[in-house]
């Protein structure tokens, strides 16, 4: 049965009850410290997590678990994040799955091309047993644990100068991707020229000639002002990005036994509910780009299968031959297809 807000309420009700007693009612909060690299505002997919997290909490245990948001990035990069909640200095992040591959390198399947269909595809396959693999491994090498898996605003696609709409266009067509290798021989694999650089850097290097274009998400494109510099967009979704949030093991400790069962339940409610209002963000943000005057060209269904087909015998197989825990992975994530 889904996990509504009406049922977690219902349930961290029963569990909260019994213990309001006055020794309880006393005690200082646990406090935990939240970090992200986002915005706190509702144009953030982090913050859009937290800001349900924290209701359900409230609801659910009045003032005894307090998160604190730390937004852009105050408490340090990414990856130095990641080790600061293994270490518990930081109790809890928000990211992509990717930024935790350096600590759990399986995680990097999940960046690999075209291997979702949608973030509906994304939800059955997590809720389904691959993110509990997922957390059983995180847990076993760091002690720390996945307590939601969400989504970013939209999957990412091929924003270009000039227009770039199937696979022969796209041939020899100098993009920016990120500098992972999952990325590389993804756009290889289409028939580009991926070329890692800076994101910060993409504006110049469209208008300089450098890159013709590059990939990303609608609310990136949107937010950084991106569609000053291109005008056209190849919806290859060749990307849905799962949004994680991840406790470290000293900052689960920082919540009393008795009240970690109802912080889990209010995590994956806030989870699910994250999941509805990303998809709506992205869906405006593609609006908001079209009424600008972006061009968008839908991939071709023929091409996406033959895509598919490509990515599975170049890139999934071969991840799932050197890592063959991630077979069975592979497996929950095709039964989970539409």
């Amino acid at each position: 049965m889904p996990l509504t807000r009406r049922r977690f309420v219902q349930c961290a009700a029963l569990s909260a009850g019994a213990l309001a007693l006055p020794s309880i009612a006393r005690a200082a909060p646990s406090v935990l410290r939240l970090s992200s690299t986002m915005t706190a505002d509702e144009n953030s997919a982090h913050y859009l997590f937290y800001q349900r997290l924290a209701e359900n909490l409230k609801q659910s245990v009045g003032d005894r678990i307090r998160i604190d948001f730390f937004p852009n990035g105050q408490l340090g990069k990414e990856a130095d994040v990641v080790q600061q909640v293994r270490l518990g200095s930081i109790d809890l992040m928000v990211s992509g799955s990717s930024i935790w591959a350096t600590a759990l390198p399986e995680l990097a399947l999940l960046d690999l091309g075209f291997l979702f269909d949608s973030y509906e595809h994304v939800a059955r396959s997590v809720d389904g047993g691959v993110g509990e693999i997922y957390n059983g491994l995180l847990r076993e090498r760091t002690g720390c644990s996945v307590v939601g898996w969400g989504a970013h605003f939209s999957a990412r696609s091929v924003y270009t100068k000039p227009p770039i709409k199937d696979l022969e266009s796209i041939r020899n067509t100098k993009l920016r991707v990120l500098p992972t290798q999952a990325f590389i021989e993804t756009f290889k694999l289409l028939g580009a020229i991926p070329t890692p650089i800076a994101f910060n850097e993409v504006y110049t290097a469209i208008q300089t000639g450098v890159v013709e274009g590059f990939e990303h998400d609608a609310a990136s494109v949107l937010a950084n002002k991106l569609d000053e510099v291109v005008s056209h967009c190849w919806q290859t979704d060749h990307l849905f990005s799962p949004c994680i949030a991840v406790i470290g093991k000293r900052g689960l400790a920082k919540i009393p036994a008795d009240l970690q069962p109802v912080f889990m339940a209010a995590a994956r409610e806030a989870s699910v509910s994250q999941r509805r209002a990303a998809a709506i963000k992205g869906a405006e943000a593609i609006a908001a780009l079209g009424k600008g005057g972006m061009t968008f060209f839908p991939m071709a269904d023929a091409e996406r299968a033959s895509i598919r087909t490509l990515m599975r015998d170049k890139l999934w197989l071969p991840f799932t031959r050197t890592t063959p825990s991630m077979a069975s992975v592979l497996g929950l994530i095709d039964a989970a297809r539409a």
